[in-house]
């Protein structure tokens, strides 16, 4: 769908005129409220990426952010997902991540920018030449959660680029625009786990996720107006086959690996 972050890394070091410290050393909180309240002082597009993506940096009283903005007027039409969604299903993606408590996907909003409403997301400061190819091995726990959250979500596009390595160390997760179709979408690089059994700390994480979209909880009320009501219906469903086979799946018959797989 998308190029890497690693792309859209070197592409904003190389190849434009605005420089800013990534992150200033700023905590997560700090991030999130500049990622949904921070002025917008620049926006720059990028030129790697099928949809339209730009830089922003953000400023406020907190200090200053990158985020990769990504504008609903600027996705491209698929014949699969519905058009003008896609920002939509980045947020989407965030706060089912919040709400395992695996907070693995950059901090996350949906805000107006210089070219309309879209997904404005952290710009993860991360080693561009790192990816799921190169780290997997080392880092299971938190590719586990990474796989098991593509399931549930339908990810139809986890490709190794989208697995960051953070300049501390950290894992990460991007690019989600690509998920909770409500049809068999799966499609990732993250087979390694397979017929494997999930720990009973992921199925708990499951589970109490599972709690959260009951039909007056907030999460389900604030997904309702993200994603259409067959597709959390098919999210629930799906929740409920992983937490009754207990085991990472296997790839199904067909193509399920996204080229290119970096």
């Amino acid at each position: 769908m998308t190029h890497t972050h690693g792309h859209y890394e070197r592409s904003f070091q190389q190849g434009t005129s605005h420089q800013v410290k990534p992150s200033q050393n700023l905590d997560i909180a700090s991030l999130s409220f500049l990622i949904k309240e921070g002025e917008v002082t620049h926006c720059e597009p990028l030129a790697w990426g099928s949809n339209y993506t730009y830089v922003l940096t953000l400023a406020g009283k907190l200090g200053q952010c990158l985020a990769l903005y990504k504008p609903r007027r600027g996705e491209r039409t698929l014949w699969d997902f519905p058009s003008g969604t896609l920002y939509r299903r980045e947020y989407a993606s965030y706060l089912i991540s919040e709400a395992l408590g695996w907070s693995f996907i950059p901090p996350t909003a949906i805000r107006e920018g210089p070219h309309g409403i879209g997904s404005v997301q952290w710009f993860v400061p991360s080693l561009p030449e790192e990816n799921y190819f190169t780290f997997g091995r080392e880092r299971v726990p938190e590719l586990q959660r990474i796989a098991l959250f593509d399931v549930i979500a339908n990810n139809a596009d986890r490709k190794a680029g989208h697995c960051l390595l953070e300049l501390d160390g950290k894992v990460w997760g991007i690019d989600h625009g690509l998920t909770f179709h409500a049809l068999p979408k799966l499609r990732t690089v993250i087979w390694d786990f397979s017929g494997q059994s999930i720990s009973s700390s992921l199925l708990q994480d499951l589970k109490t996720l599972r709690a959260q979209l009951g039909n007056s909880e907030p999460l389900f009320k604030e997904l309702s107006e993200l994603l259409d009501s067959s597709e959390i219906e098919a999210l629930q469903r799906r929740i409920d086959m992983v937490l009754e086979a207990a085991v990472f799946p296997f790839p199904g018959p067909g193509r399920h690996i996204p080229w290119p797989p970096i």
